[in-house]
């Protein structure tokens, strides 16, 4: 627990030397295989850092931290895993980093992902894939898998990630980790590089129940720079909640479309809550075959819009600038952009293009609306929903990423909630044949704290936490 580090540094028991060379021992030892960070501090510097910080007050105070490289950080390269970005240094922090900074944290590099989120893998990085600790053959998932991959192979203990369709949640499953898709408006997303705005929310990661709800304490709140936030009476620190007596919904039609070694996994956990006095009763979404399709309708169209800056005149790499404006505008996008990012910048497009506007983009926002409401109705009798995180264990590297429809087919159990705007948590359920399986928490609006103190019990009953792969 990251509450014992602080202790521990503050009260001497634990040496800011020793803290910091543990984890760059494992960082030099194993990252040209992981390949978790685009960018990493030097151990001087932060060593520096962590010893001016315990002598401060705040939660985090010397503790170290990584960050998703779509998250702006003051002076310290954010690249959004694109060569688009390669070199751009924000003269400015994100408030998620503001608050961390503010509580003492100390940030040692910014992570791998997916180029400007779009993936589920962390393969569609300019500066190449992460490979999962637990599998150095198979992806640690994605978007976020740099940081699911910094927490797995015991570089850090807490992380944040940004979470669009699955981001987050993808990668927690995979490197048997936790990770939290707030309810939107509850965490900021000033300085976070945006990709698709009503879907997106920064998110905290960490190997404990207990690790990920302090993070999200500190990140949450509302915030003058983001309108898009709220005042949230409810964000506290979590405390373990029994599920004695819970009334638990299993999402039926999301977990028969899963394999059989994923279900295999979460009927025993099922099983063990049911023990526990768990109420348990299966549920069907209805629609659900419509909620992919309509989350990458309306991902690609923000997506197409968010990303139009970058033409290497306003900003990004800019090579080029001989011919008109769009001979100048082509060859920059068409060398600064990734094949996965041109891919939905041009979906994206012809999805508002005149003509089709009405049939792709306003259908598939009823679609959310209608997926919504359904959601509201299930929650009116159950306290909270449980499903597989990702329908597949870890996919080996290639496996996906030359197969788009596969690829975004892994998404289905995920972009439910960020399509209603609900929290969603994936903690570890267990191992079939020694890789990870995720276990996916959803509750109603604005219940984060409570579904991250039902996962703290659920850790507990599973002896599933702090876990490291053996490397």
């Amino acid at each position: 627990m990251i509450s014992n580090i602080v202790i521990d540094l503050k009260e001497r028991r634990l040496s800011p030397e020793e803290y910091v060379a543990r984890s760059f021992e494992k960082i030099n030892r194993l990252e040209k295989n992981i390949n978790a960070f685009i960018t990493l501090r030097k151990e001087e510097e932060v060593l520096q850092e962590v010893k001016e910080n315990i002598k401060k007050e705040g939660k985090l105070a010397g503790i170290l931290i990584a960050i998703k490289d779509a998250i702006s950080t003051k002076d310290l390269r954010t690249t959004c895993a694109s060569k688009m970005l390669e070199d751009y240094i924000p003269p400015f922090d994100a408030t998620v980093i503001q608050k961390l900074k503010s509580e003492g944290a100390v940030i040692i590099g910014k992570t791998n992902m997916d180029e400007f989120a779009m993936g589920s893998t962390t393969e569609t990085s300019y500066f190449g894939p992460t490979r999962n600790p637990w599998d150095l053959e198979r992806t640690p998932g994605g978007s976020s898998g740099g940081s699911g991959a910094s927490l797995a192979a015991g570089y850090v203990d807490i992380a944040l990630g940004t979470d669009t369709g699955g981001s987050i949640r993808a990668p927690a499953a995979f490197t048997a980790t936790f990770g939290l898709k707030p309810s939107y408006g509850t965490v900021s997303r000033y300085g976070l590089i945006a990709y698709a705005n009503s879907l997106e929310q920064i998110g905290p990661m960490a190997k404990n129940a207990e690790d990920l709800g302090l993070l999200y304490s500190i990140i949450s709140g509302e915030d003058s720079k983001d309108a898009t936030t709220i005042k949230n009476k409810n964000i506290g620190t979590p405390s373990e909640i029994p599920i004695s007596g819970l009334k638990i919904g299993i999402l039926k039609d999301i977990l028969e479309s899963s394999d059989k070694s994923v279900t295999t996994i979460i009927n025993n956990v099922i099983n063990k809550l049911s023990s526990e006095g768990a109420i348990i009763e299966d549920v069907r979404l209805g629609n659900s075959e419509y909620a992919l399709p309509a989350y990458y309708i309306i991902a690609m169209s923000e997506a197409s819009s968010n990303l139009a800056r970058y033409d290497g005149v306003r900003y990004g790499f800019s090579k080029y600038s001989d011919g008109n404006w769009k001979e100048t505008f082509s060859k920059n996008r068409g060398e600064g952009f990734g094949l996965e990012v041109k891919r939905r910048i041009m979906l994206g497009s012809f999805i508002l293009s005149a003509g089709y506007y009405d049939q792709y983009y306003v259908k598939a926002l009823k679609v959310r609306r209608i997926i919504k409401d359904s959601l509201d109705q299930i929650f009116n009798k159950y306290d909270i929903l449980i499903s597989p995180t990702m329908p597949i264990l870890p996919p080996r590297i290639g496996e996906m990423i030359n197969d788009p429809i596969k690829m975004y087919a892994m998404d289905l159990n995920t972009v439910i909630a960020n399509l209603a705007a609900i929290p969603a948590i994936s903690m570890p359920a267990g191992f079939y044949n020694n890789l990870p399986v995720g276990l996916q928490l959803m509750g109603r609006y604005l219940s984060d704290t409570m579904l991250i103190g039902i996962s703290s019990y659920i850790e507990k009953i599973l002896k599933l936490y702090d876990l490291t792969a053996p490397l």
